[in-house]
């Protein structure tokens, strides 16, 4: 018993050692993602003033909100990298509307002066905080009916809150773009070149984790592409293994399945990400009753500033959430 522990702990030791050498780093100083960043350039309005919450943990955190109380409360999230800033587009053509108020937090971890600039404290947090956010939401608005939205990886939280404890919180689903898994069908390689990961330091974390081993969670696990040009300040360039996991699925198929309240999915054609004609077939075989729809011409990050995109929003809140 003694020469078998004294193994395990030899293997252990070894496996720690790979994972603190692996993937050390990368240079994302000349980086030159995908994305075409001058499209936000003058489209994006002067955002909504920060408010905060308190989080169960005693954290503060914030958001913005646009528009007057409605019927419908609408939280949509940012990608990854970013904060909620370059959804005020978005959000204040849908609350015109008068059929929605839209709330638009920065995840944990991002925005102007996050406690822990791209890092979490266990891998469901974001999930709480957004439990924490819809609560706030529901004292105001005790009668009204609540959409969980997202763009991009923040439409992939959204799919994961569905899949997990909370997923009875929501009346229904708004999915920009989402991202679904590295390996599913839709994503291009690495996300089209915005996303890169360590892989080597994340297989050997997995493995750490499945042995109830936490305590290198806060490595990093990912970076991101976005060009020098483009950063303003706010940006959140890297991710901690648990921030990763916390802001996606945990498995598309079974979150997917999860999707049972009403659910619209958009997704521009010339997505750089993505596949837009992948997004109809996987849906269809893990959330049939999702109303998938396909904008031509419409890039990733298009999807949030295009006037065509909130008129078919607000007519599905209507028609299919009211």
């Amino acid at each position: 018993m003694v020469g078998r522990q004294s193994a395990c702990s030899v293997n252990l030791s070894l496996l720690v050692l790979a994972l603190l050498g692996c993937s050390s780093g990368s240079d994302t100083a000349n980086v030159q993602g995908p994305f075409n960043w001058d499209e936000l350039v003058g489209a994006t309005p002067r955002p909504s003033p920060i408010q905060s919450f308190q989080t169960r943990d005693g954290s503060t955190l914030s958001y913005r909100s646009y528009g007057e109380p409605s019927a419908i409360d609408l939280i949509l999230i940012h990608g990854s990298g970013s904060d909620s800033v370059y959804l005020g587009s978005l959000a204040t053509r849908i609350s015109s509307s008068g059929v929605a108020r839209v709330w638009t937090p920065d995840v944990r971890g991002h925005g102007s002066s996050p406690e822990r600039r791209g890092d979490i404290d266990y891998i469901d947090q974001l999930e709480d905080d957004l439990a924490d956010l819809s609560a706030l939401i529901r004292s105001m608005s005790p009668r009204g009916a609540l959409v969980i939205g997202g763009h991009s990886s923040g439409g992939g939280l959204a799919i994961r809150l569905a899949g997990g404890s909370y997923g009875c919180m929501a009346d229904g689903y708004l999915l920009l773009a989402p991202f679904l898994q590295y390996d599913a069908p839709p994503v291009r390689p690495n996300a089209g070149g915005w996303a890169m990961p360590k892989i080597s330091r994340i297989i050997l974390l997995n493995i750490l984790n499945g042995m109830g081993i936490r305590r290198f969670n806060d490595l990093t696990a990912i970076e991101f592409a976005l060009t020098p040009s483009h950063r303003p300040g706010n940006e959140t360039l890297s991710y901690s293994y648990r921030l990763m996991m916390g802001f996606n699925p945990r498995n598309y198929v079974s979150d997917l399945q999860a999707l049972v309240k009403p659910t619209l999915v958009l997704v521009g054609t010339d997505d750089e990400s993505f596949y837009a004609d992948e997004f109809p077939v996987v849906f269809d075989a893990f959330a049939p009753h999702a109303h998938v729809e396909l904008i031509s011409g419409v890039t990733h990050l298009g999807l949030t500033i295009e006037a065509e995109i909130a008129p078919l929003i607000v007519e599905w809140l209507e028609r299919s959430v009211l």
